[in-house]
Formats: structure tokens, sequence, C-alpha cells
């Protein structure tokens, strides 16, 4: 008699694939904010990179609708110079890669 086997399984069906999880809810949808202010800038700098950069809907959790008035009002912050456009130069080169040499003044 021939040996039985189970039928085989992917482990993406294992562990359910993606979009299997409950995504977050929008911190704004949550407090029933309608209209995010570009001057509430201690809730900007969450979606908000270390960078500079703005975070996308799928990590910082915002709707189609608040994440588009995030991007937005950080705009609007940093050309108020409320917000940075960049991280500041210290705290990029430290962790970051060596310093390049000025173009005119090339080692040889």
């Amino acid at each position: 008699m021939a040996k039985q086997r189970k039928p085989r399984t992917r482990r993406r069906e294992k562990k359910g694939g993606p979009g299997s999880t409950r995504r977050k809810p929008c911190p704004y949808c949550r407090d029933k904010i309608d209209q995010v202010d570009y001057k509430d800038v201690g809730a900007l700098r969450r979606f908000i990179s270390e960078r500079g950069k703005i975070r996308s809907r799928r990590i910082t959790g915002a709707c189609r609708r608040h994440q588009s008035q995030i991007a937005r009002a950080v705009k609007r912050a940093r050309e108020l110079a409320l917000l940075p456009y960049t991280a500041d130069q210290a705290t990029t080169l430290r962790g970051g890669a060596p310093e390049r040499p000025e173009r005119g003044e090339r080692e040889r």
C-alpha cells in the first residue's frame, strides 16, 4: 500500500499572506478630526522620518484623505519654516557616509 501524504501548503498561506492583518486606524479619523492643521507641528512630526521625509500611508496608518492633507500640511509648514526640509548636517554625517572632499580640494 502506498504511503499517504498531506497536500503541500505554501508558507505564504500558512502565515495568512499579505493583507490578512488588520490595518491601523487612521489617527485623525479615530479622533474625529476633519482637517489637518499645518500649525500643529508636534502632530506633524509624527509623520516625518528622522531624515525629513514624509512617511507613507502604510507606515503611518492614515487613510487616503488624511494622508494627502498631511502631505499638504507638511509642505506648508516647511514653507513657513515651522518644519525643516531635511535633517541637520551634524546628525546625518555621524552615522552616514564618510565626508567627501570639496570639488577643488582633491587629494593626489
